[in-house]
């Protein structure tokens, strides 16, 4: 059990500020911040702020201003870099909690929906035995209040029709107990919009074929037993899978595996059409796997790019609109908005079911991933599908806020069904 404090109810003292100062430290020199520049800025500013006393003015246009360098009348619906950056940081926070599992060490987090950190002592802290003897005036308060209070004197009443009412009162309880519990089994019966995604796939009683991209690596380098730090590289051809690669195909291997399904993992350079007739197919990636490419260039959102290859997009071939993503940019910056699509078809080639998870970029591709795995993610294509969309072929343009190399929560830009 910890004392938790916000700024609302603690002036922190010198000991407090210099406590909550190392526990950042620690934080930041963390790998999970350690990395990188920008989340280790957000995090020092919002605390400096609260320990100041400024934590109510922690607003996102503040925080876009202040820390991002935005003008002061920058659009944040359309520059969701703060709330990008938060979510983040509190999963980082939480992997670093959860990989430390020291309950003496007092606890910095950022609660959902807001900007100003919570800092949490432990047990054994002057803090929370202040607030345990706050607590327990209070109650020695309300208990002297009680006891000075003469007793009420028992009322006269007719017993029978009292004994009436709260039978039907008892009645009445139970049976509202009844209707809830079948209402609660009712809704947790009731399939997923992830589950009935997926249904298709898993039902037809074949293996699934996982598809994923392949990286020709020129070579490898190797450690000296005797001593790590001694590399050699040794030339050697070979094929590998890129990390931000790994990520979709492990959550989606994950998700395969929790619902018992047959599956087989197959790079793109030894998938073959007659293995792929096999069964239901998923395919990751977009420029990086041929078979999504061959795929998708018949539905109606496919990918494109310039002869350079300087310009990638996702091109809508009814209203010719497209979702770009400018390679300078990315390889410049590594901060860049990419776009994915999300289909669930039967192919015309196979005659199998088929999922494709691709994005322009890395980032788009583990945003798909995310988005076929998570049900809060797939839950917002509801208000936008058909009656009985779960029969029919499907296909969605997705994009994601791509942050030092990391990917935000995915966001639905278009959906078809057919």
């Amino acid at each position: 059990m910890v004392a938790q404090v916000t700024s609302s109810e603690t002036v922190y003292g010198e000991k407090e500020r210099a406590e909550v100062q190392q526990q950042l430290d620690r934080l930041l020199g963390n790998p999970h911040f350690s990395n990188s520049r920008r989340f280790p800025s957000f995090l020092r500013f919002i605390i400096q702020e609260e320990l100041e006393g400024r934590g109510d003015q922690l607003k996102e246009r503040t925080l876009g201003i202040e820390v991002f360098g935005r003008d002061p009348g920058y659009d944040t619906t359309s520059d969701p870099i703060v709330r990008v950056t938060a979510a983040e940081i509190r999963k980082r926070i939480a992997q670093y909690y959860q990989d430390s599992g020291n309950p003496e060490e007092l606890r910095i987090s950022l609660p959902p929906g807001s900007y100003v950190p919570h800092f949490e002592w432990p047990k054994a802290h002057p803090l929370y035995e202040s607030e345990s003897s706050s607590e327990k005036l209070v109650l020695d308060q309300v208990s002297v209040h009680t006891a000075e209070q003469p007793p009420k004197q028992p009322e006269q009443t007719t017993p029978a029709p009292h004994r009436l009412h709260a039978s039907w009162m008892v009645t009445a309880c139970l049976l509202v107990l009844v209707l809830a519990a079948g209402g609660w089994s009712w809704i947790h019966s009731r399939p997923s919009t992830l589950d009935r995604f997926w249904a298709p796939v898993l039902d037809s009683g074949d293996p699934v074929t996982v598809c994923f991209p392949q990286s020709n690596i020129d070579g490898i380098t190797l450690r000296d037993a005797a001593d790590p730090l001694q590399q050699r590289h040794l030339e050697e051809k070979m094929d590998g899978v890129i990390v931000d690669d790994l990520q979709p195909l492990v959550s989606i291997s994950g998700l395969l595996e929790m619902r018992h399904q047959r599956y087989n993992l197959m790079g793109e350079s030894t998938a073959t059409l007659t293995e792929l007739r096999n069964g239901p197919a998923i395919f990751l990636g977009a420029f990086d796997n041929a078979w999504t490419l061959r795929l998708s260039r018949g539905l109606r959102f496919r990918f494109g790019n310039d002869p350079e290859m300087t310009q990638f997009w996702i091109e809508d071939t009814r209203s010719h609109t497209r979702w770009g993503v400018d390679r300078k940019v990315q390889q410049a910056t590594n901060n860049y908005r990419d776009y994915a699509i999300v289909a669930r078809f039967r192919d015309a080639n196979t005659g199998k079911l088929a999922v494709i998870a691709a994005g322009i970029a890395r980032g788009g591709t583990v945003a798909a991933g995310e988005f076929l795995t998570q049900a809060g993610d797939m839950d917002s294509i509801r208000s936008q599908a058909p009656a009985n969309w779960a029969g029919q072929n499907m296909e969605f343009v997705l994009s994601t806020e791509i942050i030092d190399g990391r990917s935000s929560p995915p966001k639905v830009e278009a959906t078809y069904f057919w």
